[in-house]
């Protein structure tokens, strides 16, 4: 399937998330999105350095300016992660620096309860599971961002919403499963009128920044 382009409507879809009141809710794409102007950007995995260091705090540093030029929603999804098996932790290779890693102390395989980045540090530990990120992961992911205020996090928990984009990414043979482009697109009630997507693991075009250039 062709990636979403300028010109095109964004398709409906369920996706995960925790409301205001911290219960988990399901939402349609297009209640969040029709009638409004909206930024949706996608990353390859939560807590991956590159994800979490950089495109997600542009967003979050730059949502203020982005609402005075007229956007209403500013909507993150994600779709693939490492999440816990047996164990109680869970090691999350980079994106795109495979020596920085990310220590999940983790209650169970759904709540997790502190982030600890470890870069540098060799650590004896081994992927334990693969999973799509569930609401709770995205939760946990957002809570490392207490001075995030207008930024949602969506989980595309099967993946489906992301390939009806035509913006998966299959890294199976690398062991990193079915994960999503990096992409931020900007919609006037559903109508893309920009859309920047990454090749591999760069990151160049997606960042608020470039869409705050297009406003």
């Amino acid at each position: 399937m062709a990636p979403i382009a300028v010109g095109d409507s964004l398709p409906d879809g369920q996706l995960g998330w925790f409301d205001e009141s911290d219960q988990l809710q399901q939402v349609s794409v297009h209640a969040l999105a029709a009638g409004k102007r909206v930024i949706l950007f996608g990353v390859p995995g939560a807590f991956t350095p590159t994800c979490s260091m950089q495109h997600v705090p542009g967003f979050i540093t730059q949502a203020e300016q982005l609402k005075a030029k007229g956007v209403d929603e500013i909507l993150l999804i994600s779709v693939a992660a490492i999440v816990p098996g047996d164990n109680k932790a869970a090691l999350i290779m980079s994106d795109t620096n495979p020596e920085a890693t990310i220590l999940l102390d983790i209650m169970n395989e759904y709540h997790l309860i502190r982030c600890v980045m470890l870069i540098g540090y060799n650590l004896d530990q081994k992927y334990l599971g693969k999973n799509i990120n569930d609401p709770f992961v995205m939760k946990a992911w957002a809570k490392t961002y207490p001075e995030n205020k207008h930024v949602k996090f969506l989980a595309d928990g099967s993946g489906n919403y992301t390939k009806a984009l035509g913006l998966e990414l299959d890294l199976t043979e690398k062991g990193l499963g079915i994960r999503s482009r990096r992409f931020a697109l900007l919609a006037d009630n559903l109508k893309v009128t920009v859309a920047n997507i990454e090749e591999g693991g760069q990151f160049t075009i997606s960042g608020a920044e470039e869409i705050l250039k297009a406003l």
